[in-house]
This record gives C-alpha cells, structure tokens and sequence, in this order.
C-alpha cells in the first residue's frame, strides 16, 4: 500500500503558496490608479430662515420644502455630470427662525467647510453675515430676498442674486399693462413693510413706462381671522365698499405681500376691471405652468423628485446650485476664489429654460432673467415686452440699470 504523505504535504505545501501570494496578487489588482484624478467633492449649504406661513388660500401655502427642492434637483443634474468628472456634489441644509440671529448658525456651516451658500433668508439676516461670509472666502446666493436695498446701498461684492428684485417684478407687470394699454391704474396697498416696498416698486415702474396712477388706497391689518367663514363673507361685503367711487381706471394693482386682503379683491371690487400685482395677474421668476423654452422638461424632473409642480423660489435655488456645478467644470476645482472669479467673468452664463442665456449685471450681480407674467392657471406673457428697448441688453429695462444704480462694490 502506497503512502499517502508526500502528496499530503505536497497540497498542503501549495495550498501555503497560494495563501502566502494571493494577497499580494489582490494588492497589486486593488492599488488605486494614481493617475487617476481624485474625486472632488463640492459642499453647497443652504440656509433657510422657515416657519409656517398663513394665507388666504390654503392653496397659498408654501410647501415645506420650497425652495429646498429645486436645490435638491439641481444636485442631482450636477451629480449626473460630475460622476463623469470626478464631482460629487453635495447638499448641506440649515434651517433657524425667521427673526433669529443667523450668525452662529452661519458659522458652525464655515466650520463644516460650507464655501457655496444659498441664502433664503431676510434681507437683514443676509447682511449681518455678508462680510463674514468674505472674510472666510464663502460666496453667498440670495435665493429669496427680493429687496433692491441688497442690489443698492447694501451690495457686497461676495453676494449673487439669482432671486428678482421687486423693481424687476414690477417692471415686467407694468411693461404688460402698457404694452395692453392699460395705464391708469388705482393702488391698493397694505400697511406692512413688504407691502409698502412694492407698492414704492410699483409706482417707480408707472413713473418708467408711462402709466398714471390715479388714486391710492391704504388697506390697514387689523389682525382679523382671515380664513374664516365669516371673514370671507364679511370681506366680500367689505372689498366692494372699500374700492367704490374711485377715479376712471383700467386696472387694479394690489400690493400686498403679507397676504393680508390681496386674494380677496379679484372680482369683488365696485367696477369690475382686471386685478395684477401680488393677486390676480402676478409677476414671478417663474410659473408652475411654464414649459417654454424646454421648461417641461425640468418640470417633469422636478415632478417626479417632488411630487408637486415648480414654485419661482425652487427654480432660484435650482439656478444658483447649478451656477456653481457650471463653474466648478469650467475652473476644475472647487476654489471659492477661481469660481466667484469665473462667474464674474465675461465668459459666464446660465441655461435657464426661459428662452436664453442669463448672465449677471456687473455693477451689482443681480442675474438677469426674464420675467413671467401670469394667473393661477397659467403664463400669460413674458417680459421684456415687445419694444421695451436697451442699448445694452433688453433684459435690463428691468428693474435697476447701470446709469441708476446706488451700488457701491468693495
């Protein structure tokens, strides 16, 4: 009988090569490519000042993540072509109150290595961290604030605009009204502040393009319920009274950002005429009926990621995300300082879905963008109107020009 030991040890001696070298053989497959480019991540943070709002339509009512959710898509698009360059772009949301101190919320972001940043907050809270935001080579995208004190006497050098001013939204309304040649108009306007601002914006446009506005009507808050059954029923009593024996007029203009009485006065008021401003017919950065211009193609990804249509403040962060993914490709890196240099170059643009490419006004870098006008339903227009004209670009017979402009940059 022949022994079966030197073939045993003969396995085993080659099964102890083979443990011995496979994990060298594994280390040689596994060793990572060094010519490989390493992976570039790009922290975008968005910071939001939110609290439920009140209006009077429930279906008024901010979703919870307006804004939020137009940044979230354009992440996913930068992502889409990053993965082919090596970017991976992330999204980093903080949320405080919208009278809160914003400051050391703002900071713990600059600690985590936020460097791009959205701003969806007040106008105040934006400037107590503007030079903060400088002096730690952070760029700030104003996403909501439509305020032109920002673009103005408060402009920084280190603050993108891609939301509207009021001047421009009330300059795209009131090229409409004349281009329908309806310029006498009666105001109506509400007692808050915001509502002040853009009955000022509103009577800066009629003065631009030729409009009268022939009276003026201060419409006080009172504090009463709004969405009530009897407060609809007692509004629709009063809204007539309040707009009765006013001046021959062809439109209603409402200023009334605190959503105090504005959707109650179409087709309540005394004479029936059309109703625009910030009810009825209203201007917008964007509309949730758009497809224009291949529109129905980012509001069908936008549908499908969110389950709603688009609001104008999501396609504002949906910009301003992409911006940064645009300049982080064209500068191949993420440098705060090379891509705020890019932006700020003659060689920048925007792809927008609104029929062009939109670029900033280097005196204050407010983006340029059309402005859409329409109804609840639907687009009814597009401003720059047909023979509104410019020297320099027609989107610029919106809000401030060159020769206007109070700004000031660092």
């Amino acid at each position: 009988m022949k022994s079966t030991v030197p073939n045993t040890l003969v396995f085993l001696f080659g099964f102890f090569l083979l443990f011995v070298n496979v994990p060298s053989l594994n280390a040689q497959a596994t060793q990572p490519d060094k010519s490989a480019k390493p992976a570039l991540d790009v922290r975008i943070g968005y910071l939001r000042a939110y609290e439920p709002q009140l209006a009077l339509s429930v279906l008024d009512i901010p979703p919870r993540d307006e804004g939020v959710a137009g940044a979230n898509v354009a992440i996913n698009d930068n992502n889409t072509t990053g993965k082919f360059l090596g970017q991976s772009f992330i999204l980093d949301v903080t949320e405080a109150k919208p009278q809160a101190d914003i400051v050391p919320v703002f900071k713990e972001m600059l600690a985590r290595g936020d460097r791009f940043i959205l701003a969806d907050i007040s106008a105040k809270q934006l400037l107590s961290i503007a030079d903060l935001a400088k002096e730690n080579g952070a760029i700030l995208f104003n996403v909501g604030a439509t305020d032109d004190s920002l673009r103005e006497e408060e402009c920084r050098s280190n603050v993108f605009h891609t939301a509207p001013t009021r001047s421009m939204l009330a300059d795209g309304l009131a090229q409409y009204l004349v281009w329908k040649q309806w310029r006498k108009w009666v105001l109506l306007y509400g007692s808050h502040d915001g509502d002040k601002l853009y009955a000022d914006a509103m009577r800066r446009a009629a003065t631009r393009f030729g409009a009268t506005i022939v009276e003026e009507r201060l419409y006080e808050d009172k504090g009463t319920a709004r969405r009530t059954d009897t407060g609809v029923i007692q509004v629709q009593k009063q809204m007539p009274v309040f707009t009765q024996n006013l001046p021959e007029h062809d439109v209603v203009i409402v200023a009334d950002e605190s959503e105090v009485f504005g959707s109650y006065v179409p087709y309540r008021t005394w004479t029936p005429r059309p109703v625009a401003g910030t009810a009825g017919l209203v201007a917008s950065s964007w509309h949730p009926a758009s497809e224009q211009w291949g529109g129905s193609q980012i509001q069908n990804r936008f549908a499908k990621a969110t389950g709603r249509r688009m609001l104008s403040k999501d396609m504002q962060a949906w910009t301003a995300v992409r911006i940064v993914g645009e300049a982080v490709t064209r500068t191949k890196g993420n440098d705060p300082k090379q891509v705020e240099d890019y932006i700020k170059s003659d060689g920048f643009s925007i792809a927008a879905f609104k029929g062009q490419k939109l670029t900033f006004r280097n005196w204050n870098w407010q983006l340029r963008q059309p402005v859409l006008i329409g109804d609840g339903h639907g687009v009814v227009s597009t401003s720059p109107q047909e023979g509104f004209l410019h020297q320099f670009s027609e989107l610029d017979t919106l809000g401030v020009d060159r020769p206007e402009t109070k700004c000031k940059l660092n």
